[in-house]
């Protein structure tokens, strides 16, 4: 018995003095806007030009599904990285039957906290291939850093929305639908 007790001080003394780290981080972790998918923008339908609206002259459908988000101190902490990437889910029509790829409009925009104010706003496109027989396909978009000051306020007091770029048009028949 004398001998377990003393392996186990022996034992706790050695691994007190190891410096065992969890790897986490005991800093407070970097502040984050709100990031959300505007609503009207989350769908985009397109169609063979000149053509009647209908599934037969659809070239794709997509859906802004979701995002990939994280926030990040710069190495001197004096900023906020803010990396994003859109994730869409996206299937050829049947008038886009020989394609066999795509390409999706979308855009982020930065709001102050109520909305009333843009701060920014950027274009992307995203590719999209069809490889073999598929039709549908799930991509995630290049991530997209947005740069805020270290200030943690300044920081949570913006939004950041995700949006395809749609057209008058799409926008009215994504509101006449309502959300899928």
């Amino acid at each position: 018995m004398r001998c377990n007790m003393a392996m186990a001080l022996a034992a706790a003394t050695l691994l007190g003095g190891c410096g065992f780290s969890s790897g986490y981080s005991t800093s407070p972790p970097a502040p984050c806007p709100r990031i959300s998918i505007l609503a009207d923008g989350a769908d985009l339908t397109r169609y063979r030009p000149g053509a009647v609206h209908d599934l037969g002259s659809m070239t794709f459908d997509a859906r802004l599904i979701g995002f990939q988000a994280r926030c990040d101190y710069n190495r001197g902490r004096t900023g906020v990285v803010v990396s994003v990437a859109g994730i869409f889910d996206v299937e050829r029509g049947p008038a886009g039957g020989g394609q066999r790829s795509t390409n999706v409009p979308w855009f982020i925009i930065v709001t102050d906290a109520g909305d009333g104010q843009v701060i920014d706003r950027q274009d992307f496109t995203t590719p999209v291939a069809f490889e073999g027989n598929a039709s549908r396909v799930r991509v995630q978009s290049r991530p997209v850093a947005l740069n805020f000051p270290a200030e943690e306020r300044l920081v949570e007091n913006h939004n950041i929305r995700l949006s395809f770029q749609v057209t008058r048009e799409e926008l009215d028949a994504n509101r006449r639908r309502g959300p899928r």
